[in-house]
């Protein structure tokens, strides 16, 4: 799908770093609805590309709300994207999800730290729509570090679910996920977003409790992958077409260098959106975009970062 031109309709500072936008198609028409925990591609001012998670309700049709974190190091994406204004006109792709609500879930908890709560509000909303048994643990570092607090405190998805905890020590955090996860069953699920040390502590937590394809994680950045002893292998594709993949390279851009055009976006394993189907063949998974769950099933690869152990894939793009 083609990007989209929006319009910026509203910016709230919901933190000295942390911009709220709320966007609708220039042309009037509607936007969603979406998958709760879905995010997409902005293209802002400058014309860098970058992916934001969706923070509104999903079933609003009409406008897409995201926020943005201002980065000390930022290369362009949310430093620009904290220069626009009402009526600015952005670009941005369709919705697109790595998080989804387990639909067969028990009960369900949320947990995040700092921007890392953006996608858990969607799926927050989505789960108090359908009656679902949720609760939501939210981190910060201070008061004036919260974002959403006023909706947060206000508004009747989140009043009674909401656990908000601020400036608590690192060993608090584990006692109150610890607390959190006791009562869950195996028939839980649990997702979390924040920065990588904290999802790692959650996962650590939560597995032994609810297994591990029952934690769902949301990665804002890439982790370093020890590439180290990759060898070459043949991909497929569905079609007839072979390419032999060189140790040094990547599936995608193996592909793109033969004219085969291939959906992306980070070229980090992040977004999701390059992955596409395994038919035959076993990948090696160096993403962080793929479930335990999905990772274990074989069935999917992201091709700008992961490779083969087998020393065949076929693939069907998507």
């Amino acid at each position: 799908m083609p990007n989209i031109k929006v319009t910026v309709q509203q910016v709230i500072s919901e933190t000295p770093t942390v911009l709220s936008l709320r966007l609708a198609r220039e042309d009037g028409l509607p936007l969603g609805p979406y998958r709760a925990g879905a995010h997409i591609d902005v293209t802002g001012p400058t014309g860098v590309l970058r992916q934001y998670s969706l923070c509104g309700p999903p079933t609003e049709a009409a406008t897409f709300t995201i926020a943005v974190k201002r980065e000390p190091e930022s290369r362009g994406g949310s430093a620009a994207l904290h220069e626009v204004r009402v009526g600015d006109i952005i670009e941005v792709g369709a919705p697109r999800n790595i998080l989804t609500v387990a639909p067969d879930a028990d009960r369900h908890l949320l947990v995040a730290a700092g921007i890392g709560v953006t996608p858990l509000l969607s799926m927050a909303y989505e789960m108090h729509s359908c009656g679902a048994d949720f609760e939501l643990l939210y981190f910060t570092r201070s008061p004036a570090e919260t974002a959403f607090r006023d909706l947060l405190d206000n508004r009747a998805e989140f009043r009674e679910r909401v656990r908000l905890h601020i400036g608590v020590s690192r060993d608090e955090q584990r006692a109150l996920i610890e607390a959190a996860v006791a009562t869950l069953s195996t028939s839980s699920a649990v997702y979390t977003c924040g920065p990588a040390g904290f999802m790692a502590g959650v996962e650590a937590t939560a597995t032994p409790a609810v297994g591990e394809r029952r934690v769902h994680v949301e990665h804002f950045e890439a982790t370093d992958v020890d590439t180290s002893g990759a060898s070459g292998f043949t991909v497929e594709l569905d079609t007839g077409e072979s390419f032999e993949i060189p140790a040094d390279r990547s599936i995608l851009s193996v592909l793109e260098d033969n004219g085969i055009e291939v959906f992306k976006s980070c070229e980090e394993g992040i977004c999701g959106s390059c992955v596409s189907n395994v038919l035959e063949g076993e990948p090696e998974h160096r993403d962080n975009c793929l479930s335990a769950a999905d990772k274990a099933a074989g069935n999917q690869i992201a091709l700008c970062v992961s490779r083969a152990k087998s020393s065949k894939l076929v693939i069907e793009l998507i």
